[in-house]
């Protein structure tokens, strides 16, 4: 571990704290069955015997940006060594206290200890004690499990987690989803064993010497090859039985889960008029679960046009798309790298530290990303920019070649690798 004295020294584990009544909780939940995958090349591990003992702590949380990557890393050990012992620790409301135990793992919860903007905050008076707490619960379910590493992927609920894991001298990884490192990352980095990066140009954010730039982990479905007439068939099967040619072109809309208002009343204001002009588009557009209901009542039916609050098929619906439109979250523009699709990115004024915008900016110089600041944004300059991308053939083959060049699908097994290998360094 760092030798640097860690701020949490302050926070005395005092045994007169009162149990908290989440020490005990647990969820059990049946072991992952994950389909017993091929490993990536880059995952060459041997496993000896049927007992491994290899048991690991997940931590990351808030959003999808956040859980996902921790689930395809825990995928990628639980590949390699099927009798691994994976507990993920995440907050009690959180999207990850019903994403991770669906996935299949062992999940413990622990309370919040976030952070509220702007920083003056009156709420934020508790955010000493809420830590304190926090910390001393996770440090308790620590030392039951007794993981030989831990890995937070970012979101409040990684602080408290990874801190107690230094406490109690076990080493812990971080991973960076964006372009530019949360307020959670850059307070661990100086404790952490390793830091992985999505982009070279977080690096300078952190210890070089701790850092590997290995990509976003990605769901393992969006490696796996679908055809796009076969995909354009499962949101489209009636359409594309009579219009089932090469030339017919998918716009992919993407809010992300929660939505994006200004980006849905862009496409609310462009979408007649774009499929009455073309007749080979179609148009996938996920609006959110909080758009969803409004989207609908103001939308007239279209044969070539499918209306969902959430895309379960993520898979299906990168590889039917011509061309993605979408926020600019760190996991959606590692999805658009991994597919190696044309993108318009209308990054959200928001988001912490500005997050998107950055990531925008990023993918528009490695993948010729088209970006279109929110002030900007209407059904105009949306249109055009859509028309821009599916008028050129040689421009959507450029951007697509661009993409998949700078693409890292292999993340999530190289990650695993390394921590197997830190693991196997400290091992007697």
């Amino acid at each position: 571990m760092a030798s640097s004295p860690s701020p949490l020294n302050l926070l005395l584990l005092s045994p007169t704290l009162p149990k908290h009544p989440l020490l005990n909780l647990r969820h059990r939940l049946p072991r992952h069955r994950a389909s017993r995958r091929s490993l990536s090349c880059c995952l060459a591990l041997h496993p000896s015997g049927s007992g491994t003992g290899l048991r690991v702590v997940v931590t990351g949380g808030g959003t999808g940006g956040h859980i996902y990557p921790a689930i395809a890393i825990a995928d990628e050990l639980k590949n390699a060594y099927p009798d691994a012992q994976i507990l993920f620790i995440g907050t009690e409301s959180g999207m990850e206290s019903e994403v991770v135990p669906s996935a299949g793992y062992d999940y413990s919860p622990v309370p919040s200890a976030r952070l509220f903007r702007p920083f003056l905050n009156p709420v934020n008076l508790l955010l000493p004690f809420n830590l304190l707490r926090s910390v001393f619960i996770s440090w308790t379910i620590l030392r039951r499990f007794r993981p030989q590493i831990v890995l937070g992927t970012g979101s409040y609920v990684a602080a408290p987690v990874c801190f107690a894991a230094a406490l109690a001298g076990i080493k812990f990884v971080i991973q960076e989803q964006n372009s530019f490192p949360g307020l959670t990352n850059r307070s661990l980095a100086p404790y952490a064993e390793k830091i992985f990066l999505a982009f070279n140009a977080c690096v300078k954010y952190f210890p070089k010497e701790k850092c590997v730039v290995s990509g976003n982990p990605v769901r393992s479905a969006l490696r796996r090859y679908v055809s796009k007439a076969v995909a354009r068939s499962h949101f489209f099967p009636k359409a594309s039985a009579k219009n089932g040619d090469e030339k017919a072109q998918v716009v992919l809309v993407l809010g992300g889960s929660s939505g994006a208002y200004a980006l849905n009343i862009a496409v609310l204001n462009l979408y007649y008029e774009m499929l009455l002009e073309h007749k080979n588009r179609y148009i996938i557009w996920q609006t959110g679960a909080d758009g969803y209901n409004e989207m609908e009542s103001l939308v007239k039916n279209n044969r070539r046009l499918l209306l969902t609050p959430f895309l379960h098929s993520m898979d299906l619906a990168y590889a039917a798309a011509d061309v993605v439109v979408s926020r600019a979250g760190a996991m959606t523009c590692t999805e658009i790298l991994t597919t190696g699709k044309p993108s318009i990115l209308i990054p959200s004024p928001t988001v912490a530290d500005d997050h998107q915008t950055k990531n925008a900016y990023i993918m528009a110089d490695v993948a010729g990303s088209k970006v279109i600041p929110q002030d900007e944004l209407d059904s105009s300059s949306l249109e055009i920019a859509i028309n821009e991308v599916l008028g050129d053939e040689k421009l959507m083959a450029e951007m697509s070649e661009k993409a998949l060049s700078v693409a890292r699908p292999n993340a999530s097994a190289e990650i695993a690798q390394d921590m197997l290998s830190l693991i196997r360094a400290s091992a007697p």
